[in-house]
């Protein structure tokens, strides 16, 4: 018997050109003898109560769009008892999170991966009750994925987001906050903070720390406080820009729980969407919680076991 695959996609992350597509996913999928079901996201959320609500007999998911679809993917599947493996394939503008784990830029590559790849067991983030995939993230610069408009992105790509954050560069918010782990605590006033799981972050390499690995059950995370004057955010801004972290100017440090605590409501954001404001948060690694599919050769470059096996 042909075993069964749910595909669901954003037809309107990225540029779009998933729509062009379609038939090299599909018959990718075909090939591999799977039965297909195909669903078009309509709208926020909706990829997320579509994997919640899927009947039992399906043997895979594959899911297409931005980081924010794989993101309502993985939430959805969090919530169901026996969960599914997940394909990507990327189509939105950074695609941060697929290129962290290898997988092409190219639908077509990317489907054939998602059918014959192998099961990687990844870590998922619960940010109070809810999940994220790779980052959960506070302050400039955050909302900006949110914020600009779809044809904006479409047609700027990760210019966009650049040219929308500099925007506030002349009105830098910052919060009063205690950050506390079990590595450390620290108390201030900050403009940024980012808990992730990623090697980049908007398209930027490096920012995040060395050496990630993605089913270590610990998450990298930095925290850049208030800049006193105009010389300072500059200093900040050529250190985010060189990709290095300034200790002067930004706390670095690997957890798997973390508190944060402010004293207003602060806007974050999950994988590129909206996650609401909070006083206080909670942020815990669940580790190798849903397994993605990705190539097999990549696993030596983002697994713990791998790294572990070399020694």
């Amino acid at each position: 018997m042909s075993r069964r695959l749910y595909f669901i996609y954003n037809p309107h992350a990225g540029k779009e050109h998933i729509r062009g597509r379609l038939y090299g996913i599909i018959q990718a999928m075909a090939d591999a003898d799977y039965e297909i079901t195909i669903y078009p996201t309509k709208g926020y959320l909706d990829a997320r109560d579509k994997i919640m609500a899927l009947p039992e007999g399906y043997d895979l998911v594959v899911c297409s769009g931005g980081d924010g679809t794989l993101d309502e993917v993985v939430s959805g599947m969090m919530h169901r008892e026996k969960k599914l493996p997940i394909g990507y394939i990327p189509a939105g503008t950074c695609n941060d999170f697929a290129r962290s784990l290898r997988i092409p830029g190219d639908m077509a590559k990317a489907a054939r991966i998602a059918v014959r790849g192998e099961r990687f067991g990844c870590d998922v983030g619960s940010f109070n009750d809810r999940n994220f995939v790779y980052i959960a993230a506070f302050g400039i610069f955050t909302d900006v994925s949110y914020s600009t408009r779809q044809e904006i992105k479409n047609a700027l790509g990760h210019m966009a987001y650049l040219l929308e954050g500099m925007k506030r560069l002349n009105n830098v918010k910052s919060y009063p906050m205690k950050v506390t782990s079990e590595e450390q605590s620290f108390e201030g006033e900050f403009l940024f903070g980012m808990v992730t799981n990623s090697k980049s972050v908007g398209g930027f390499k490096s920012i995040i720390g060395k050496n990630v690995l993605f089913d270590d059950g610990v998450y990298e995370m930095t925290f850049i406080r208030k800049p006193n004057n105009p010389i300072e955010i500059q200093e900040i801004l050529a250190a985010l820009l060189v990709e290095r972290i300034d200790s002067k100017y930004m706390y670095s440090f690997r957890s798997s729980r973390v508190t944060v605590e402010a004293r207003e409501p602060v806007p974050w954001t999950l994988d590129g969407e909206f996650g609401g404001e909070h006083t206080s948060v909670e942020i815990c690694n669940n580790q190798r919680a849903v397994d993605i599919v990705i190539a097999k050769e990549w696993r030596a470059d983002i697994s713990v076991d791998a790294i572990e096996e070399k020694k």
